[in-house]
C-alpha cells in the first residue's frame, strides 16, 4: 500500500487562514479519495507560512472493481424504453438477463466498473480540491485563471512504496507537479527532491523550516519563557497570539527587548495590547511589580549578530507605538480628573442605532433602570446612578478609540483618576461582562446591577425595533447578552421577575421612538392641512395640541397592548437561552419544559430552583414511577372528562370507596397535599419532591388493586374526582404532562 504526500508550496499564507486551510486539503482530498474507492490508514495535515502539506499512509494501489446489478424495463417493452436502459447502463442488448418477478418477466444488466490506479484518482481529487479550495480570500495572477490566496509556485505530489517513489502526473494552467520542493526564503539552500513524508520533513528541517506548527509554538514559548526566566521575569500567556506567531514564521528566532524607561508608567494592559495588536510581541511582566518591562519578539531567520540588528529595528518601531500610547493615555487621563464631562457630552451626538437613538439617551436609560434594580442587587441606588452614568465614559477616549478592545477597562481607570468610588470604577470595567460562557461574572452589587441594566437595554431595544435574532444571524449578539442576564441572574442567586423590568424598559425605548417618530409624522401629517386656514405659528400651536390630546393618547393605548405580547416574546427567548445553558449542565429539555409552564417563570432563579429539583427527583425510582402514575392517572382522567363532557376536579368522598388501596390513597394524599403546597409556596422544592415521593407508594397501590371505570357510576365519578387530587398535586410542582417517558 503506497504512502501520499502532497505539498501546496506558495507565497505567504495570512496566518489566521493556515490551520482551517490544512483541515480543509486533508478533508477534501480524502472525502475524494474515499468516494472513489480508495480507502487509508491515516492522514495528516500541516502548514506553514508557505506551503499546505497532507501526509496519507497506507493507500489503496486501485480502487476495486465494482459490480452493480441494475433493474430495467419489462420484458416485451417498447424498443426505445429498452434502448434508453442500455445507454444509461453502459450495455448491449446481449448482456440483458431475464429474471422472473412477482410482476412478471424483468430485463437486468450487471454493470461491471473496473478499479483504477491510485495515481489517476489522487491526480483528479487534487486537481478539484486546488480549484475549488474554499479560501475566506483568494487572488488570480498572471495570466492563468487559478485563484489561489496567494500565488501558487510549485505542487509537490508523489506515492511512495517499497519500490521506490513516483510522481503523481498533474498540470492546473501550465504549474505541473514534482517531487521537489525548497526550504526556507532565507536560510534555505534551493530546491531539492523528496522520496517520501519522512525525508520531506527531514530535508526541510535541515534547510530551516520546521514543518509542525504545534512544534513551533512549542519552541517559541519554551524559548521565551527561558529567556524570560533567567532575568526573574514571566511571560504573560496568550495562546491567541502563540498560534498566529506560530504561522508566521517557518524558523523561529525568539528575542527578547527591553521596553523604554519613558512607558513604564503606562498600564499595563495597554502595554500588552499596543505591542500585540501592532507588532505581534509578547509582553514579558515583572511578577514583584507587576509591570510589563520588557518584551519577547520572534524573528523567522538567523543572524550573525544574534539579532541584534532584528532587536533594534524593533524597539525603534515599538517607541514610536507607545509614543502614540503614551500621548493618549496622558489626554485621557486629563480629560478624567475634570469629570470627563465633555466625554458624556459627546456621547449625546454619537448615534448608537437609527431607530434606538444616541449613546447618551441609552446610558439614561440604563442609568433609570440600573437605579431600579438597587433592591434586587442590595446596592445604593445613588451609586449605581452614579456607575451607569460614566460606565461608557470611555468610549469617547483616544485610548478607547485606538483599542476598541480596552473599554470598559479604561474606563476603570478614568474612574478613579475622576475620584469616583472603586465600586463605580469597578462597574466601569465589569458591566460589559460576562462576555462569553466562559467569562467572569461580576458579584459587586453596583457593577450586577449596571451590567444587568445594560444588558436589558439592548434586548428590549432591538425587540422593540424587530431586530431580533434569525437563525445563525446574530449582528447585535443579542444570544450572548441573554446568556449574560441569565448568568448574572443565577451566579448571583438574583430574585429578578424579568416580565416588570421588560415591559418598563420596552416602554422607555417606546417613548423614544413616540418622540421622535410618531409625534414627528403626526405633525408632518396635519401641518399641510392646518397652514391655509391658521397660518404656519397657528398650524403648529394647533398640530401638538392635537397630537397630545389626540393621536399621541390613542397611540400610548394602544402601547398598554403591543408591550406586553412584546416583553412576552423576549420572555420566550430568555426562556430558550435557558434551556441551552441547562442542557449543558446535564437537566433534560422535557424537564426545563415542564417547569416553564409553571407560574412565575419570568424568575429565573426560581425557575432553575424548581428545574433542578425536579431533575434530581426524577432520577430516583419514586420520581420515575410517580410520573408513570401521573400520566396514568392524567391520561385516564383526559379520556373521561373528552367522553363525559364534564371535569372532574372536585368532590372525591372516602365515604365511596370501596378498596383498601383506595382509602390509603385518600389518607396519604389528605397527609401530604397540604405540605406540597405549602413547600412549593415557600420555594423549597426538594421538600416538595419529598412529599411528592411518599405519594408514589399509595398511587402504585391504588393503580394495581382498583379499576376506576366502575360500572358503578357513583364509585367511578368519586375515583376520577379522586385521579383529579392526583392531578392536582403533581401539576402544583411542575407541569409533568411535558416531561417524557
Amino acid at each position: 500500500m503506497p504512502d501520499l504526500l502532497i505539498e501546496l508550496f506558495s507565497e505567504e499564507i495570512p496566518a489566521r487562514m493556515q490551520a482551517r486551510a490544512a483541515e480543509d486539503l486533508k478533508k477534501r482530498v480524502t472525502d475524494g479519495l474515499v468516494t472513489a474507492g480508495l480507502t487509508y490508514a491515516g492522514a495528516h495535515g500541516f502548514s506553514t507560512p508557505r506551503r499546505l502539506t497532507l501526509a496519507m499512509e497506507g493507500l489503496l494501489a486501485e480502487s476495486p472493481t465494482v459490480r452493480e446489478e441494475r433493474k430495467g424495463p419489462k420484458v416485451g417493452a417498447p424498443d426505445k424504453a429498452i434502448e434508453g436502459f442500455l445507454r444509461g447502463a453502459g450495455v448491449s442488448r446481449e448482456d440483458l438477463e431475464e429474471r422472473e418477478t412477482p410482476k412478471g418477466a424483468v430485463y437486468f444488466a450487471t454493470i461491471e466498473k473496473p478499479g483504477r490506479p491510485a495515481a489517476e484518482i489522487v491526480a483528479e481529487v487534487l486537481e478539484d480540491t486546488i480549484r475549488n479550495f474554499p479560501w475566506p480570500k483568494s487572488m488570480r495572477w498572471g495570466s492563468g485563471a487559478l485563484r489561489w490566496v496567494r500565488p501558487l509556485h510549485s505542487i509537490l505530489c508523489i506515492l511512495t512504496d517499497e519500490t521506490g517513489h513516483s510522481v503523481v502526473p498533474l498540470d492546473i494552467d501550465g504549474l505541473a507537479s514534482g517531487d521537489t520542493t525548497e526550504g526556507h526564503r532565507f536560510m534555505g539552500a534551493g530546491r531539492f527532491a523528496v522520496s517520501g513524508f519522512e525525508d520531506y520533513e527531514a530535508k526541510l528541517k535541515r534547510d530551516h523550516v520546521v514543518l509542525n506548527a504545534a512544534e513551533r509554538a512549542e519552541h517559541i514559548w519554551n524559548d521565551a519563557t527561558n529567556m524570560a526566566f533567567a532575568q526573574g521575569l514571566e511571560v504573560v500567556e496568550d495562546k491567541g497570539l502563540l498560534a498566529e506567531v506560530s504561522g508566521l514564521v517557518e524558523w523561529p528566532v525568539v528575542l527578547m527587548g527591553d521596553i523604554a524607561d519613558d512607558f513604564l508608567g503606562l498600564p499595563p494592559e495597554v502595554l500588552q495590547t499596543s505591542m500585540k495588536e501592532h507588532q505581534k510581541f509578547f509582553s514579558v511582566r515583572n511578577p514583584r511589580t507587576d509591570r510589563i518591562e520588557k518584551f519577547i519578539t520572534v524573528a523567522n531567520r538567523e543572524t550573525k549578530d544574534n539579532g541584534a540588528t532584528i532587536l533594534a529595528g524593533n524597539q525603534k518601531v515599538l517607541f514610536a507605538r507607545l509614543s502614540d500610547a503614551k500621548f493618549f493615555w496622558e489626554n485621557d487621563i486629563r480629560v478624567a480628573k475634570t469629570g470627563a464631562q465633555e466625554w458624556l457630552d459627546s456621547l449625546e451626538n454619537v448615534t448608537f442605532h437609527n431607530k434606538l437613538g444616541t449613546q447618551g439617551a441609552r446610558i439614561e436609560r440604563i442609568a433609570t433602570l440600573a437605579g431600579e434594580l438597587a433592591g434586587v442587587v442590595d446596592a445604593d441606588a445613588a451609586v449605581i446612578g452614579k456607575a451607569a452614568r460614566f460606565a461608557k465614559a470611555d468610549l469617547s477616549s483616544e485610548m478607547v478609540y485606538e483599542f476598541p478592545e480596552l473599554q470598559g477597562l479604561m474606563g476603570r481607570y478614568y474612574a478613579a483618576a475622576a475620584g469616583f468610588s472603586a465600586d463605580v470604577a469597578a462597574a466601569a470595567e465589569e458591566h460589559y461582562s460576562p462576555l462569553g460562557p466562559s467569562d467572569d461574572v461580576p458579584s459587586a452589587p453596583v457593577s450586577v446591577a449596571v451590567s444587568l441594566a445594560d444588558k436589558l437595554d439592548t434586548l428590549t431595544g432591538f425587540w422593540a425595533i424587530d431586530e431580533k435574532p434569525t437563525g445563525s444571524k446574530d449582528p447585535y449578539a443579542l444570544r450572548r447578552a441573554a446568556l449574560g442576564v441569565i448568568r448574572l441572574v443565577l451566579e448571583n442567586d438574583l430574585r429578578l421577575p424579568l416580565d416588570g423590568y421588560c415591559d418598563t424598559q420596552l416602554l422607555r425605548h417606546e417613548a423614544h421612538q413616540t418622540d421622535n417618530e410618531k409625534m414627528g409624522q403626526v405633525l408632518l401629517d396635519d401641518l399641510s392641512e392646518e397652514i391655509a386656514d391658521h397660518g404656519v405659528l397657528g398650524a403648529v400651536a394647533r398640530t401638538v395640541k392635537g397630537a397630545i390630546d389626540g393621536d399621541l393618547t390613542e397611540y400610548m393605548l394602544e402601547l398598554e397592548t403591543r408591550v406586553p405580547d412584546t416583553s412576552r416574546d423576549l420572555l420566550g427567548f430568555f426562556h430558550d437561552r435557558l434551556k441551552v445553558y441547562l442542557r449543558d449542565q446535564g437537566l433534560r429539555h422535557d424537564v426545563i419544559d415542564a417547569c416553564i409552564a409553571m407560574p412565575g417563570n419570568d424568575d429565573l432563579n426560581l425557575l432553575v430552583k424548581r428545574a433542578t429539583a425536579l431533575g434530581t427527583f426524577l432520577g430516583t425510582e419514586d420520581g420515575e414511577n410517580l410520573l408513570q402514575g401521573f400520566k396514568r392517572a392524567n391520561n385516564i382522567l383526559t379520556q373521561a372528562e373528552e367522553k363525559d363532557g364534564v371535569e372532574y376536579s372536585f368532590g372525591a368522598d372516602l365515604k365511596y370507596a370501596e378498596d383498601d388501596s383506595e382509602k390509603a390513597l385518600f389518607a396519604a394524599l389528605d397527609a401530604h397535599e397540604g405540605a406540597i403546597t405549602s413547600a412549593i409556596e415557600a420555594e423549597d422544592f426538594a421538600a416538595a419532591m419529598g412529599g411528592m415521593a411518599a405519594l408514589r407508594a399509595p398511587i402504585d397501590a391504588f393503580f394495581e388493586a382498583v379499576q376506576v371505570n366502575s360500572n358503578n357510576e357513583v364509585v367511578r365519578r368519586n375515583r376520577l374526582n379522586l385521579l383529579s387530587r392526583i392531578r392536582n398535586a403533581c401539576l402544583g410542582v411542575a407541569d409533568l404532562r411535558k416531561v417524557e417517558g
